[in-house]
């Protein structure tokens, strides 16, 4: 006797195991979709278990790709970081500090205050959620402008030849370090709206970027006043990167790139002091310049090559006894390099290298381009300022002034690239399997 024809094709489908179970359809319209890419938090919490089914494909190797390691990771990288920078201010800096009548921790004693409040700004940034961003970075702006402004005015301090501080009374502030922030978080959001104007079919034209090409070019022009070549360089990094991951025209991106570097090499040849670092960089260094332009670039290397393997140890440079300038500061890498030895010195390199990794993970597996775009500017921030300051200590650059994030000595750097990690961890949150664990915790 056969059976029903309904029955049979479902006792078919059982018998291949195949669920018969009626599926439920959703229309999505482009907006809903839309919608849906830039809440992607709110999307993830609300099915956590198929997130969760998605970590078992990080396995071996893979689990360098895993978001949620990206995300821890990239915070024990920063806090050693901070750990060790105090620990080499103080070693680098105790003969300098007696030298001028103070004790020889009073230096470190700075550091830890600047650590403390770097920490402070830190937790804060984290705590805003990615969206205040978008919305505070105008009057962001305005203030890093008006700062930057004040750089020019009598209450501007110069300090080796760039005038790029202003006094407050009780201490001494680089805006050129909020520029930097101000620009992480602004560039992305002014080219994220030009995108989705094009996205609703408005035609391209050179107006639509009159706001994000103004705002930058501001910042850049106060930055160049104070002749900061070395905070220049870095901003124009953050541009270029944020431009050539928006929808900013190919044909275009190449006449800017080729603009920014102009002004930076017509920047450096208007001022004889470059010049000579310039050159005797790349031309080697007369007699005369062993005294003068090549003097601390020489001292440097020095450093690094007495270091050895494991270095000398922590305490025992002979570079910081007043030969190598700024050894506390722009030149504490040497110091590492001739304490710790190769090994130390890579050890920051691998920190680095982590950081840039674990950002640059999380940002290209994040939907909010926004976030996307402000973690990439933010790693070209922080990783990118870190090879400019190792390779103007091993003579690949010129001097230029760039202090080594998280360890050089300096209040306005570490707050503000403290206060850069919270901001990036935040905006790292906005990843779907982030987002997702952080509920399920």
């Amino acid at each position: 006797m056969s059976m029903p024809q309904p029955e049979r094709k479902a006792r078919s489908a059982s018998s291949r195991g195949v669920s018969t179970t009626p599926r439920q359809y959703t229309v999505r319209t482009r907006a809903s979709q839309s919608t849906a890419a830039h809440d992607a938090p709110a999307a993830c919490s609300a099915q956590p278990q198929g997130h969760a089914a998605d970590f078992s494909a990080y396995r071996g190797w893979r689990m360098l790709l895993n978001p949620i390691w990206c995300y821890h990771g990239f915070a024990l990288c920063v806090f050693m970081l901070m750990v060790f920078g105090l620990v080499m201010v103080f070693s680098s800096s105790s003969v300098s500090m007696v030298a001028v009548g103070a004790t020889p921790w009073s230096q470190a004693l700075d550091q830890a205050k600047f650590c403390i409040i770097g920490l402070v700004a830190f937790a804060v940034a984290l705590a805003l959620p990615y969206r205040v961003y978008a919305k505070l970075c105008m009057p962001l702006v305005a203030m890093a402008g008006f700062m930057q402004l004040l750089t020019l005015t009598p209450l501007g301090v110069e300090v080796n030849g760039n005038k790029g501080w202003i006094n407050l009374g009780f201490a001494t502030f680089q805006p050129a370090e909020l520029v930097k922030f101000v620009l992480c978080i602004t560039l992305p959001k002014l080219l994220v709206e030009v995108g989705k104007r094009h996205e609703r079919g408005a035609p391209t034209h050179v107006k639509d970027y009159l706001w994000p090409f103004g705002t930058y070019g501001a910042l850049l022009v106060l930055v160049l006043a104070g002749r900061d070549l070395g905070t220049t360089m870095i901003l124009v990094f953050i541009g270029l990167v944020a431009f050539c991951f928006s929808d900013f025209p190919r044909k275009w991106l190449g006449a800017l790139a080729v603009g920014l570097a102009g002004a930076c090499v017509l920047f450096a040849i208007m001022s004889p002091n470059r010049m000579r670092r310039i050159l005797a960089t790349y031309q080697g260094c007369s007699a005369s310049d062993m005294q003068d332009a090549c003097y601390q670039a020489t001292h440097a290397k020095y450093a690094l090559a007495s270091g050895g393997f494991l270095g000398v140890g922590l305490g025992n440079s002979r570079e910081k006894w007043n030969y190598l300038p700024e050894a506390h500061n722009d030149f504490i890498y040497a110091i590492i390099g001739e304490e710790t030895g190769f090994v130390g010195a890579v050890l920051v390199l691998v920190l680095f290298a982590v950081i840039a990794w674990c950002m640059i993970v999380v940002a290209l597996r994040t939907p909010n381009r926004y976030t996307s775009m402000a973690l990439l500017c933010f790693t070209v921030w922080i990783v990118g300022q870190a090879l400019v300051n190792i390779a103007v200590v091993v003579g690949i650059l010129p001097v230029m002034g760039v202090p080594l994030p998280f360890v050089s000595a300096g209040g306005s750097s570490l707050i503000l690239c403290l206060a850069a990690a919270g901001a990036s961890m935040s905006m790292m949150r906005s990843q779907p399997q982030i987002a997702a664990e952080r509920q399920r915790s």
